[in-house]
């Protein structure tokens, strides 16, 4: 059943467009409806799901002449990603119940992108996976563009456009290993099982790795994705960190380190000290880390400290990629898992519940602002997202984080150790953006000494009081009830997860030891 995933989402895009103009309110609940139908479907998969096997869910031929069919199977990872997906498209509809400008355009988009994504994690073989990857891809831009608000349409041509160089990394990689190996077929599968030449998956993995984590946020490719966060609306920012930086990663793992894993053994010489292009993906991927928090330890708009947060903890995905262990590779899928529902619940607050209420995101305006007055719940739920983020005991990001810490220390303990760092920095930008979002100062009246003029003294504090958009005397909006829902179920997954991580890794680590995995352990890596 895991396919009426995908073919739920398309059809809640085909009801969507043939509702009336203008009937928002039955938009909203077209696209519930076929989240919750698809995130019921995932979650029935993900509960039957055998650990170790991988399931044929269709497999029929599509384009016989050149050997492409339309393949879909799933293994313990991909239904954990589908759960995560169904999960991460019900928390966004549910904190995008107030998009009134051309709401069922808005769904339609966004069902589309859930479906895309779905198709990803589901496809073995690769051109299909290709196009659900470039379906995925497209609705990214015009949500952004449409419904954006920071520079968006700025924003979502970055996006586009970096996404763009990385699929034609990808299909050049995709086109070669198809000719190599005698132009028969595009399955997973047998493409993994294939004894490509070294020389050619030398340069082949590289590209292939790097077009796919372009999307994961990889230094220094990264640079779309602070701005593409800022730029998008709510749902979109969720989803972009949720989930869509997931697809570039588990390409990473499905097609690059499957397809191509010679591309990972030792050069013949070494350069600055690199031997393989594991070392420098490790490095890159520590880097990451690093630089991330360091960035998001200074910035001033709040939604740019959770960007920048974004690419640091999707370091740790792509550090416990490369690490080719069991515990090292798992972590990577549960971090995966884990930042997709903590980012998102980020996302949820700075997005929907500070900046559609006060209308600003700088960090030293909201700071006189004492929001944890104004909105305790917001406060709380951010409070409690904070906590998991930083990877307190007891929350998903801790069980996924330390479990990347042992697979590196393993692989890389001098990165490790690096990586260690870049977790106290993230501690640091969590608290000081969690200080001034919500515990900050009363803004108090400017000393004499600045010698203000009476109307700019009562202008500042004016502004700091009411921000655009509020009128004198008129309370915020209170948080409403489906952004409740939302953050009680986000929270609840990364509760469930971390007090017993168990639920997932019973299918996470089994499906290392299918054939797609023989090369790791032909190499030693399991």
């Amino acid at each position: 059943m895991l396919a009426w995933t995908i073919y739920i989402s398309f059809l809640g895009v085909l009801v969507l467009m043939l509702l009336p103009k203008g009937n928002a309110s039955a938009a909203r609940k077209v696209a519930m409806l076929t989240a919750v139908a698809g995130c019921g479907v995932a979650l029935l998969g993900f509960v039957q799901h055998q650990p170790g096997e991988t399931v044929t869910v269709a497999n029929v031929p599509w384009i016989p002449s050149l050997g492409i069919h339309y393949h879909l199977a799933a293994d313990g990872i991909s239904v954990t990603l589908v759960l995560l997906t169904g999960l991460g498209a019900i928390a966004g509809i549910l904190f995008s119940w107030n998009v009134e400008h051309r709401t069922k355009e808005f769904f339609a988009f966004y069902l589309a992108l859930i479906g895309g994504v779905y198709g990803v994690f589901l496809s073995f073989d690769l051109f299909l996976l290709f196009v659900f990857y470039e379906i995925a891809i497209i609705p990214k831009y015009f949500i952004i563009a449409i419904w954006g608000s920071t520079r968006r349409e700025y924003g979502a041509m970055k996006l586009a456009l970096y996404s763009f160089v990385g699929s034609a990394m990808v299909l050049i990689g995709l086109i070669a290993a198809y000719i190599v190996a005698g132009a028969q077929t595009m399955s997973l599968q047998a493409l993994a099982q294939h004894a490509f030449p070294v020389g050619f998956q030398m340069w082949a993995f590289p590209l292939v790795f790097v077009g796919f984590a372009i999307l994961a946020g990889l230094w220094p490719f990264h640079t779309w994705a602070p701005t593409g966060h800022v730029a998008a609306p709510t749902a979109a920012s969720m989803l972009l960190a949720g989930v869509v930086m997931k697809l570039g990663a588990y390409g990473c793992l499905r097609v690059a380190m499957t397809v191509f894993p010679g591309g990972m053994e030792n050069w013949s010489f070494g350069v600055l000290g690199f031997h393989s292009w594991r070392d420098v993906i490790a490095v890159l991927a520590v880097i990451g880390i690093v630089y991330g928090a360091l960035v998001a330890l200074v910035q001033k708009d709040f939604k740019f400290v959770i960007g920048y947060s974004s690419v640091s903890h999707m370091g740790f995905v792509l550090l416990g990629l490369v690490t080719l262990n069991t515990i090292g590779l798992s972590g990577a899928v549960l971090q995966m898992f884990s930042h997709g529902v903590i980012a998102g619940l980020l996302f949820a607050v700075v997005g929907r519940m500070v900046y559609d209420r006060t209308h600003t995101r700088e960090l030293s305006v909201l700071e006189g602002m004492r929001l944890s007055k104004a909105m305790p719940f917001a406060a709380v739920t951010f409070v409690i997202a904070s906590a998991a983020s930083m990877g307190l005991p007891g929350f998903s990001g801790f069980v996924a984080e330390l479990q990347v810490l042992i697979g590196a220390w393993a692989a890389y303990p001098t990165l490790a150790v690096i990586t260690g760092i870049g977790i106290v920095i993230g501690v640091a930008y969590t608290l000081r953006a969690a200080m001034k979002a919500f515990f900050g100062e009363e803004e108090q009246p400017l000393t004499p000494a600045l010698s203000p003029s009476d109307g700019e003294r009562e202008k500042r504090l004016h502004d700091v009081s009411h921000p655009e958009g509020m009128e004198d005397g008129t309370p915020m909006e209170a948080i409403s009830v489906p952004e409740r829902i939302g953050a009680v179920l986000l929270i609840g997954v990364s509760l469930l997860v971390g007090l017993y991580p168990q639920v997932l890794l019973r299918v996470i680590m089994p499906s290392f030891d299918s054939p797609l995995f023989d090369w790791l352990r032909r190499g030693g890596g399991l």
